[in-house]
């Protein structure tokens, strides 16, 4: 009789056991000529591009000029994009931007609760507990 693998036993294919794949496959700095909030955008694209670029040979970067403030615009394997603002930044911000951008996995992140429930008055039900419950309704084993 052959012996099968149980199948929760069955190992885990994560990300960096074996092989890493950059999540981060193409990321967008978009700036606006003009616009006084573009200024360290500018500056980054003129000085230090060339060395981001040549740092992450796997992150395909476009750079887009586009009236408004600048952003840096990643987005992932996963199909997933995200948007950061890179308004009245210098380039040393920028460039933190650009590493938060690409060391980000691209999962969406889960908002846990807005505004969690916190009150100081006791419920209106009262607290639960088997030892209340008339005998007849209780679990009995």
């Amino acid at each position: 009789m052959p012996v099968k693998a149980v199948p929760f036993f069955q190992p885990q294919i994560r990300n960096g056991v074996g092989s890493f794949i950059l999540q981060c496959k193409k990321i967008t700095l978009q700036y606006c000529n003009w616009g006084g909030s573009s200024q360290g955008m500018r500056e980054l694209l003129s000085k230090e591009l060339k060395q981001i670029a040549a740092a992450n040979p796997k992150i395909e970067f476009v750079v887009q000029q586009k009236s408004g403030h600048p952003s840096v615009i990643g987005e992932y394997v996963t199909g997933n994009k995200k948007f950061v603002t890179a308004r009245n930044l210098s380039a040393a911000d920028i460039r933190r931007k650009i590493a938060l951008v690409r060391d980000s996995s691209g999962k969406q992140q889960l908002q846990k609760y807005k505004y969690p429930v916190k009150s100081i008055n006791e419920s209106v039900r009262g607290v639960w507990s088997p030892v209340h419950a008339q005998k007849e309704y209780r679990f009995k084993i």
